[in-house]
């Protein structure tokens, strides 16, 4: 028996086009040089322009004096800093308001999600009104008459002065809320550990010691509830570790703030506002809201969207072996369903994070009222400072995408 073999064909510059082995190859590369060729003539078209108008491409500015208040600030900075420092508040700044606006929308949109599953009528319409209301209305509108709310319902500082005041603070005389902010108590020590100078800025060592107590706690529990794990599978009985597990995570805390002098600065009026305290401004206030609600409107569907997916075989034999809704939601029906929800879920964050630049409709000093914004108005320098803001959003946007990705692959399914 003979089997016929193609002897090879010799190459030829034809075969680029008409051979399939090699045309998509070709087609690549002419893409690849017809887009560098672009990007060449709008660095080029871009230098040519700046050097008509008398400018060139540094970022000299940052260094150069900023010379404006920034009300809400997490670091020192004052209007003698310098335009980089200024940029550092907004990043925190934006940061602050992303992370506990993904935390309470995350928060809003299970409970609403789930509630809108109810078999109770009311619920189920509340939670539909809610979601329909918050989703089709543009959130910069709810920024806005979040913030009208806030500034205009609620009293003024000189309210909270006299004999027979107009208005009072709350919980036991420690919280105020006013058309200017609200003030909260500040955890304070007796025994601070001090700060940890980084030059740019400083770290509290208190915070630090803090930190590493309640990691050392979560690390802790996470072991004995392997161990109660690893006990049960091979013994068929679990250990009891709820009270092993609440101690390891309240005690060690607990001890720590008795040893620092935890005590709590109550903000006081003095002169023609409160001194003192935790002051969050109306703004921050505001735009934390609406973006968290508009935000939760559209997780709420997602969340809907998972546990629909899941079969209701799931529930049933759930239910079947005795366990009660509650526990069949938390432990059967949501375990699975977050591999349906969490890829929109992503795509819900970086939403949030990108609509917090709206926050300069209120006044909120973020990356866009201080890069974007008033330094690039006084440093003239629009190119540096849109490129400059452009990558930060793109940093801060790939580290969540990052993050949600790697939670993704824990809790996706593992073939065997």
């Amino acid at each position: 028996m003979t089997t016929l073999t193609e002897e090879p064909r010799a190459f030829r510059l034809s075969m680029l086009i008409y051979d399939t082995r090699y045309r998509s190859m070709t087609i690549q590369v002419f893409a690849l040089l017809g887009f560098l060729a672009l990007v060449a003539w709008l660095v080029n078209n871009t230098v040519e322009n700046l050097a008509i108008a008398g400018k060139d491409f540094n970022f000299s500015f940052l260094s150069s004096r900023a010379g404006y208040d920034i009300s809400q600030v997490l670091i020192e900075y004052t209007n003698d800093s310098t335009h980089g420092r200024a940029t550092v508040v907004g990043i925190l700044n934006t940061l602050l308001v992303a992370s506990l606006g993904c935390l309470l929308a995350t928060v809003i949109g299970v409970l609403v999600g789930v509630l809108r599953l109810s078999k109770n009528w009311l619920v189920a319409r509340l939670m539909t009104v809610y979601i329909e209301g918050f989703r089709n209305v543009p959130v910069l509108l709810w920024i806005i008459a979040f913030f009208a709310v806030l500034t205009e319902l609620t009293p003024a500082p000189n309210a909270f002065r006299g004999d027979n005041p107009t208005a009072s603070m709350f919980l036991w005389d420690s919280m105020a809320v006013t058309n200017r902010g609200t003030y909260f108590p500040e955890p304070l020590f007796a025994r601070s550990l001090g700060n940890l100078d980084l030059y740019y800025f400083k770290i509290s060592n208190d915070l630090l010691a803090i930190l590493a107590v309640l990691f050392a706690s979560a690390w802790i529990s996470a072991r004995i509830k392997r161990h109660a794990d690893k006990v049960q599978n091979a013994t068929g009985v679990r250990p009891a570790t709820f009270l092993q597990r609440l101690a390891v995570s309240i005690l060690p805390i607990v001890a720590l703030m008795f040893i620092l002098g935890l005590y709590l600065g109550k903000p006081e009026l003095r002169g023609f506002n409160f001194q003192g305290g935790v002051h969050l401004l109306n703004s921050l206030i505001a735009l934390w809201l609406a973006l968290a609600l508009y935000t939760g409107a559209f997780i709420a569907e997602n969340v809907r969207a998972g546990i629909m997916a899941i079969s209701k075989g799931q529930s049933e034999a759930a239910a079947a072996l005795g366990i009660r809704p509650g526990r069949v939601m938390k432990l059967v029906i949501l375990p699975q369903a977050l591999r349906v929800i969490i890829p929109p879920l992503i795509s819900q964050y970086l939403n949030l994070t990108k609509n917090s630049s709206l926050a300069i409709a209120v006044g909120y000093m973020d990356i866009k009222g201080t890069i974007g914004g008033i330094t690039m108005n006084q440093t003239g320098r629009e190119l540096e400072s849109m490129l400059l803001m452009m990558f930060i959003y793109l940093v801060i946007s790939l580290l969540i995408s990052l993050a949600m990705n790697i939670y993704n692959s824990s809790v996706s399914l593992k073939e065997r």
